[in-house]
């Protein structure tokens, strides 16, 4: 037997009002404590495996997949994954406890608690490892006897008694007990630590996390919490030495973890539709498709614009069967095709609207002539001279994204209509988990600390709104301020709403994201029912679908897209002119005019008060400036003081055309050139790590995914370290 400890029992934040720590914050403080393995084992579902998966390898921790499921009746057990069919059975395990979860035409009420029945584990056991559950609610210490039909479905060597010593009053006796129980059903034990946060810092917030799960204050929830601060990730050793009276089960832990051998980042065995089936290669269909519009799009009258699209489109197309992504475009036509449908079912034959395309795409794709000639975008790459890398290159390290928007009431039938083209079994919306921000903060945390409810709404309506880790500095703007940091409950809440600043509250739907898939998508990720009727959703939101490789359909619904739709329809019956808006010119000098002048009230993307008071000195010119400024005002750049320094060049090469702007390290010119020395786009973390620390494309991937997912200080710390040294190589100094 390996001498050692391996923590098989731990929950994250995606425990929901349970788990007290990022996925990526358990990883970082497992590879600080010198563990060589780790599971995550959230309360029925995944959520945040695939997060702590990626994360975990890269801070040089063995993740191991697993969850704890609610059984009938209430009962815990601990399923940790052994092969990919036993990663395909928990899937279907958790679907099947999510099932029931929501009420015939009561969709949009609080879902009922997930279960599964007792003999669904025992058929679907294949592939994995039953650990008895947790010292409060596991199933040996609730009902031995259907822990003996799962040992008998399980067999000795994948099923074990799970033993925990949370210092709580019985411990002793319960374990001698379990002992007694493995003794009788012939399984041995294994011990583990229950793990709900990450440090010990993190353990009264997770006694607070209870108490607004429980809808009550601290003391109102007292039986249910733990209360000990005993719930924490300790060192292997100390988890040895806790076990003294069973050395041999914590060591277990460790033997188990070696055959816990499923690599959920590497096995996932995930296809999306690709078109091969057909006698024409994928790749000739996307081919045939795009030469039959060349000529529509670009008249043989301009025979040097129709050479340049040619050529482009050529090159396109071989990088396109280079990176095997036929089929992504295939499949997004495809449901444009069905969007076409949809729209001419919302609109009718003798609408005006009729002619107009049912979707549009935005964002980095409209760089793309194969989207903009298979109807994905209406904005000509070649004319508009738009850059493909951004959305399509030869490093790309993820499915690339394409955004459609559509009006609203198109959108809503497309969904059904996506579903019901592939099937319920190979179609789910995108989870989407709603996060703490501060006003959330104020009042969750405020009423488990038992503050006056009228004193926590006054500062919530105060509140920016949005970064929880900001509210002790709000606090202490209030005019009572230093009365009430003279209080250690209000000093507690201050800190508390920092710390569960970024923590997932619950589950909800991503706003059109779709994925689709050729294997049945509950082998691949567990499947729920959505709050609204007919719809379901997958376990994993848009980062870790990416992160899967899973083509992400965004069906997006825009109101503004309707206000336009409007706009063609009243034009046409008005003035007898149907518009053409793909032939809109993107050079008009009139409409930039005004935006220069701030005349954007109700214009899309640019109408905020901070976006008008900035286009008075950015005097966006052209697309490219008017792209830059609506990514400028957001949380990003305005917390990176990006701001200034952008709208500072901007207004000095108007008077001086050959001005230099300064840039923090000659080596951060040419990525930041754009941006005039300062990071506004998201993309520019990647090509900032790459070209000043030597990142790789992986590790800067890594680094832009730290920052913009979930912020967690732990594991930026990681990429930092990594980051200055790799800059150090490049003969950076450290004060740059």
């Amino acid at each position: 037997m390996l001498a050692g400890y391996v923590e098989l029992h731990c929950h994250s934040a995606y425990s929901f009002l349970d788990g007290a720590s990022q996925p990526e914050e358990l990883a970082a403080r497992a590879a600080e404590l010198g563990y060589e393995a780790l599971a995550l084992t959230d309360h029925d579902g995944v959520y945040g495996s695939l997060e702590f998966a990626h994360a975990a390898k890269f801070f040089g921790v063995r993740p191991i997949t697993g969850a704890e499921v609610t059984l009938e009746g209430g009962a815990h057990v601990t399923l940790l994954v052994e092969t990919k069919n036993g990663y395909a059975n928990l899937c279907r395990l958790l679907t099947t406890a999510h099932a029931g979860t929501r009420r015939p035409g009561r969709e949009d009420r609080e879902p009922i608690p997930p279960s599964v029945p007792l003999e669904t584990v025992a058929e679907l056991s294949e592939g994995l490892v039953c650990l008895s559950g947790c010292a409060r609610r596991g199933l040996a210490t609730v009902d031995p006897n259907a822990a003996a039909r799962l040992a008998q479905a399980f067999g000795r060597d994948r099923f074990f008694v799970e033993l925990q010593r949370p210092y709580e009053r019985g411990d002793a006796r319960r374990n001698i007990l379990l002992r007694d129980l493995a003794e009788h059903l012939d399984v041995e034990t294994v011990a583990t630590g229950d793990v709900h946060a990450h440090h010990p810092r993190r353990t009264l917030l997770q006694d607070v996390l209870v108490a607004i799960r429980c809808r009550t204050s601290l003391e109102g929830c007292e039986p249910e919490r733990r209360g000990n601060r005993e719930s924490f990730l300790r060192p292997p050793e100390e988890m040895l030495e806790r076990f003294s009276f069973d050395r041999v089960a914590a060591e277990r832990s460790a033997e188990l973890a070696q055959r816990l051998a499923f690599d959920l980042t590497e096995e996932l065995g995930y296809r999306y539709p690709d078109f091969s089936e057909g006698k024409e290669p994928a790749i000739g269909q996307l081919a045939r498709i795009c030469g039959g519009a060349l000529t529509d799009r670009y008249p043989p009258s301009n025979r040097l614009l129709l050479g340049e699209a040619r050529a482009r489109l050529d090159d396109e197309l071989r990088l396109i069967d280079e990176l095997g992504l036929a089929g992504f475009f295939l499949l997004h036509h495809e449901v444009l095709e069905l969007a076409r449908e949809a729209a001419l079912e919302v609109r009718g034959r003798d609408s005006p609207r009729h002619f107009l395309p049912p979707g549009r795409g935005r964002g980095s794709s409209v760089g793309s002539i194969v989207c903009y000639l298979t109807g994905l975008s209406h904005v000509d790459p070649v004319e508009n001279e738009l850059s493909l890398g951004r959305f399509l290159n030869r490093e790309l390290a993820a499915v690339p994204d394409i955004d459609l928007d559509f009006p609203r009431d198109i959108r809503e039938k497309l969904i059904v209509a996506v579903t019901e083209r592939y099937g319920r079994e190979h179609a789910a919306l995108v989870a989407s988990f709603a996060t703490y921000r501060s006003r959330g903060a104020i009042r969750d945390v405020g009423k488990a600390l038992g503050l006056p409810h009228a004193e926590l709404e006054r500062l919530a309506r105060l509140s920016d709104g949005w970064d929880a880790r900001r509210v002790g500095e709000e606090l202490e703007r209030l005019p009572d301020a230093e009365r009430k940091l003279g209080s250690r409950r209000w000093r507690a809440f201050a800190w508390l709403t920092g710390e569960i600043a970024g923590l997932p509250r619950h589950v909800s739907q991503h706003p059109g994201g779709m994925i689709v898939s050729t294997r049945p998508l509950v082998e691949l990720v567990p499947v729920q029912p959505a709050a609204m009727a007919g719809r379901q959703l997958c376990q994993w939101d848009k980062d870790s679908c990416s992160d899967a490789g899973f083509l992400k359909i965004d069906l997006l619904g825009l109101g503004m897209l309707s206000a336009v739709e409007d706009c063609v329809e009243q034009i046409a019956y008005i003035h007898g002119e149907v518009i053409d808006l793909s032939r809109i010119a993107f050079d008009d000098r009139a409409v930039f005019e005004d935006i220069q002048r701030a005349d954007t009230v109700g214009a899309f993307q640019i109408e905020s008060r901070a976006q008008m008071q900035s286009l008075l000195r950015t005097k966006p010119e052209n697309l490219d400036d008017l792209t830059g400024q609506v990514a400028l005002v957001r949380p990003g750049p305005i917390q990176g003081k990006a701001v200034h320094p952008y709208i500072d060049a901007r207004e000095r090469l108007r008077r001086d055309p050959a001005y230099v702007w300064p840039v923090d390290h000659e080596l951060l010119r040419e990525p930041l050139r754009a941006t005039y020395g300062v990071v506004v786009f998201q993309d520019q973390v990647l090509e900032v790590a790459i070209a000043l620390a030597g990142f790789t494309v992986g590790e800067a991937e890594g680094l832009r995914r730290a920052m913009s997912r979930k912020r967690s200080h732990d594991a930026l710390e990681a990429y930092r370290g990594r980051f200055v040294a790799g800059a150090a190589t490049n003969g950076v100094d450290a004060e740059t």
